[in-house]
């Protein structure tokens, strides 16, 4: 039930990436690409602070209520955008599907992770995971949608589809099990002192944290300048560059979660250490491809790379939140990956922001995507400093993740 929201989360931000030829020139007031990189990282900016208040408030609360109505929130959003017709009205409305976008993935994560308590818990967050995959790779359908009919129409139609199955999942999603995760170890209110401090004071969670933003730039980047990257470089078209751009990464990535999923599920068989080793298998293959990515030659090389950045991307992708899970008490999964998001995609935004300006000044964007190579795989040596935490939750403790 989570993943066509998870599609729904990325489709609907993804798509302005894809048509930024039709709203530059439908919007005059987005001057430049300094501006319209503005506009990509204020979503980014507002999502990243409002991301780990979602998180808190979703461990304080409902986890299944918090997913609910950040989807009713930013469908509508995404609807009210295609009714921008000015710079600052555009900005609005990327600020505002921002905050109510920021609420879904630590509530939707930690919500899964109660449902999955050990030996299935990655494959659960990768298969949901492809999700938002599947929204990346769709949301270059935003581009010829934005040639063959109206780029507003994109807008006008997704975000309608999101208001109706928002519907759907208030007879359908179901809470967390009693017996599991959260829903046990929480007989109080959750408070966002006593959260702060056992997050915070956590040298693995600190170390996770910084891990997860280090590959987090050159994703963002990808995600945000890609299509741009590909059709300046290779001479392509907006609808193929957009096409190309979410197609080859997404699909691999959707691949590399699925198996990296069930390769850190039957490692932590052998060691609790599996699913760290997993991931950092996944930045041994993204450094090289993003090296190779903004030197690329030609076209099939950059589509070799992109095809090796997406696998490697869905390896760390599937085991970030069943890490966090090995190091953090079950009560502030959510607040975790929400300041973990925050991190990250503030960076992120940071470097849309940088990309965008290089444009303007004719530095080439391969130049953002090298230094990004070094980046992952410091990341990669990084999470190998992570040593995951016993007995998290005393409820629990008798299971052990390494059995099925």
């Amino acid at each position: 039930m989570l993943f066509p929201v998870a599609l729904l989360n990325y489709l609907d931000r993804m798509m302005m990436a894809t048509m930024r030829s039709s709203i530059r020139a439908d919007i005059p007031s987005i001057a430049n690409d300094a501006d319209f990189g503005l506009l990509m990282a204020l979503f980014m900016w507002v999502y990243a602070v409002g991301s780990p208040i979602g998180g808190f408030l979703a461990d304080r609360f409902s986890r299944r209520w918090m997913v609910i109505l950040s989807l009713f929130v930013w469908s509508f959003m995404t609807w009210l955008t295609g009714q921008a017709h000015t710079f600052t009205q555009m900005a609005w409305t990327r600020a505002l599907m921002g905050v109510s976008e920021a609420f879904y993935l630590p509530a939707a994560l930690a919500l899964l992770a109660d449902f999955h308590p050990g030996p299935t818990r990655s494959r659960a967050i990768g298969i949901h995971m492809c999700g938002i995959y599947a929204g990346q790779a769709l949301g270059g359908v935003g581009g010829y949608i934005a040639e063959t009919s109206s780029w507003r129409n994109a807008f006008f139609w997704f975000g309608a589809l999101g208001v109706l199955y928002g519907v759907l999942l208030l007879f359908l999603l179901p809470d967390a099990p009693a017996e599991n995760g959260a829903a046990q170890a929480k007989p109080e209110k959750v408070s966002l002192s006593k959260a702060l401090r056992a997050l915070l004071g956590s040298g693995g969670f600190l170390i996770l944290v910084a891990y997860f933003t280090l590959p987090g730039v050159p994703g963002w980047a990808i995600k945000n300048w890609l299509p741009t990257f590909l059709a300046s470089e290779f001479n392509l078209k907006q609808g193929p560059a957009g096409m190309s751009a979410t197609g080859y990464v997404t699909l691999a990535s959707f691949a590399g979660a699925l198996l990296g999923g069930m390769l850190a599920d039957r490692a932590m068989r052998s060691t609790p250490r599996g699913r760290i080793y997993v991931s950092a298998l996944g930045m041994a293959l993204c450094a090289p491809a993003l090296l190779g990515l903004g030197n690329a030659s030609s076209l099939s090389l950059a589509i070799f790379c992109m095809i090796l950045f997406g696998a490697g991307f869905g390896f760390f992708d599937a085991n970030n939140m069943p890490i966090l899970c090995q190091i953090v008490r079950p009560e502030y999964r959510a607040t975790g990956y929400g300041i973990m998001n925050m991190v990250s995609i503030a960076s992120g935004a940071g470097i849309t922001v940088v990309m965008g300006t290089m444009r303007d000044r004719g530095i080439g964007l391969g130049v953002a995507f090298t230094i990004c190579a070094a980046t992952t795989a410091l990341a990669g040596v990084l999470i190998l400093l992570v040593r995951p935490r016993e007995r998290l939750n005393p409820a629990s403790a008798s299971r052990s993740e390494t059995k099925e």
